[in-house]
């Protein structure tokens, strides 16, 4: 139990601590000292009020009328200091709750981003639902590490001031709460910890694949409509709804369990202090108001030392989001499934080089299952364009994809020019959530263009009335439901056309043209001096290569002219 509350105080610290240093240090201290100081200011009313309450008991008890009606104005006057500063304290938490989740959430994305992690980690097992680890659980952490904070931070200040007010009205309430605290700590820890944290765990992780599977239905809902797929889908969604609820079912039991220990423990505190000292206020030697001061007292204490006790629930699911932080964290810093590259190798890139070329390139697949082509070697010289083609499943797109840098499984040498000379055209153009004329200056929305050249550039991929029937460039539609597969591939082209890059590669991407739309896009490429690579499987794109690169699928390859190449059928 010790190794495994340090392991996640050390994952806690790895999360929270960078924000504390960060350039925002300041502001972040300044509000929590600000914090610290309305805690303590509520906690002095509390106790104040504590007093006055006792004290008008004690005036009722005594029936006496002046000493009622100056300990109820006192009160009064207290809550008119007391009710703005936890309004206050409240406004003051959440704030500062909301710029570290501001602040953690950019970290988090810029790492995810960074060195195209989003891609490398796509699918990997260790890793599920990276969306919702950075909508969803970052802002749980930021919220709950304070809440748990100026919880503890609270309870001591509260632990503090009622002790003082418990132990000079009875020394026994104080000893025995002492071991009454310990006990129930120590019971809640040993008996519930463990296995409740691991449940939390396991529904996070649940719920977030049944979101992700509804979330897939409504993207792909066309595609399951045409294969009539509703009742496969239907029994995905209801086999993980099943894990997700017989989890669920499992941690209700925890729960309850759980539930009759706390209300069980917390019950006890309405009579005990009562009980302990009744014989005292029957005695006469301590008035009526007292025993309601230690009862208030005793309630305040016992809240402070059984903070882990009160809020076990949530403190085990803060600990399952702690875990999936962490394990998200160091997914980021290091390459994904760095045990399977270690044992695949890695192909060495170059970026800068005057053209593209490959030297003794092996490819394997990421897990090194198998070898998609063995110790290539060619150049691809400016204007001289290469047309790869072969069998269905061959490895011709995972080829592009080490071109382009994705995929490294392997050994060899990659040169290529800057990232920025080079364009990559998937068969299924990516529609990002936008206008269009963001998507036509996608990826570099940087760009200052001119609405004129911008719709002469529409007109030049034959899409000359998409901007009227849109709406205009500013419009911003779900363009992969608006557009066919053709006009997005022909909007793709688009971009490629205003980039002007040196190289194109080009996995696909007329395959849902006609001839002559992609004769005339791959001509004006040409015209362009973009020197073009390109998968593909009509022998009418011979015309704008200059060599063919032909796999066999086995790890075999040849490489032919262009001119006179003949495609077997």
């Amino acid at each position: 139990m010790k190794s495994v509350n340090r392991q996640l105080w050390q994952r806690f610290l790895d999360i929270a601590a960078p924000y504390w240093c960060s350039e925002e240090r300041w502001s972040a201290w300044g509000r929590l000292a600000l914090l610290l100081l309305l805690l303590l200011g509520q906690t002095a009313f509390a106790v104040l009020l504590n007093e006055q309450t006792g004290e008008f008991t004690s005036a009722l008890a005594a029936r006496d009328e002046h000493r009622f009606w100056q300990a109820i104005l006192l009160c009064l006057g207290l809550l008119v200091g007391a009710v703005p500063t936890y309004a206050c304290y409240y406004w003051v938490r959440d704030t500062l709750g909301n710029h570290w989740r501001r602040w953690l959430t950019q970290r988090f994305l810029l790492r995810y981003f960074g060195d195209r992690h989003y891609y490398s980690l796509n699918g990997l097992a260790a890793l599920d639902n990276p969306d919702q680890r950075i909508a969803e659980d970052i802002n749980t952490f930021t919220q709950r590490s304070l809440f748990f904070l100026l919880i503890l931070i609270g309870a001591t200040m509260q632990l503090t001031a009622f002790s003082q007010v418990l132990w000079g009205i009875s020394h026994t309430l104080v000893y025995f709460l002492v071991v009454y605290a310990i006990s129930g700590t120590v019971i809640t820890l040993r008996v519930y910890g463990k296995p409740l944290t691991g449940l939390n765990f396991r529904q996070l992780k649940r719920e977030a694949d049944l979101r992700y599977s509804l979330v897939r239905v409504r993207e792909k809902a066309e595609s399951i409509a045409l294969y009539r797929g509703e009742q496969q889908e239907l029994q995905q969604i209801r086999h993980r709804f099943g894990l997700a609820y017989d989890n669920f079912r499992q941690l209700i039991r925890g729960q309850f369990f759980l539930n009759l220990f706390q209300y069980g423990y917390s019950m006890l505190t309405l009579v005990l202090p009562s009980m302990l000292i009744a014989e005292r206020v029957l005695s006469g030697e301590l008035e009526v108001g007292m025993a309601v001061r230690a009862a208030g007292a005793f309630t305040a204490v016992l809240s402070a030392v059984s903070v882990v006790i009160d809020n076990f629930e949530s403190l085990s699911r803060f600990a399952a989001g702690i875990e999936r932080l962490d394990v998200f964290s160091h997914q980021l810093d290091g390459p994904a499934a760095a045990g399977d590259k270690r044992a695949a190798g890695r192909i060495e890139s170059i970026e800068g080089a005057p053209q593209l070329a490959l030297e003794r390139v092996t490819l394997q697949t990421p897990g090194a299952e198998r070898v998609l082509v063995r110790e290539l070697s060619l150049a691809v010289e400016p204007g001289q364009g290469l047309m790869v083609v072969g069998a269905s499943g061959c490895g011709k797109s995972s080829l592009l994809r080490a071109i382009v840098g994705l995929w490294d499984s392997g050994s060899g040498k990659i040169l290529r020019p800057h990232p920025d000379e080079i364009m990559f055209l998937p068969q299924q153009p990516y529609m990002l959530l936008g206008s269009l004329r963001s998507q036509l200056l996608y990826p570099r929305q940087e760009r200052q263009v001119g609405d004129q050249e911008l719709l002469a550039l529409l007109e030049r991929v034959n899409l000359p009335d998409l901007a009227e029937r849109s709406g205009g460039l500013d419009a911003e539609l779900d363009w992969e439901k608006t557009l066919s597969m053709g006009e997005q591939q022909r909007l793709a082209f688009a971009r490629l056309l205003l980039t002007q890059p040196r190289y194109a590669i080009l996995d696909e991407a007329t395959s849902a043209l006609d001839l002559a739309n992609e004769r005339w896009l791959y001509q004006q490429l040409m015209d362009g001096q973009t020197t073009l690579i390109s998968v593909g499987h009509r022998s009418t794109l011979l015309t704008y290569h200059s060599q063919v690169l032909e796999l066999d699928g086995n790890g075999g390859w040849q490489t032919h002219l262009a001119q006179g190449y003949r495609f077997e059928h």
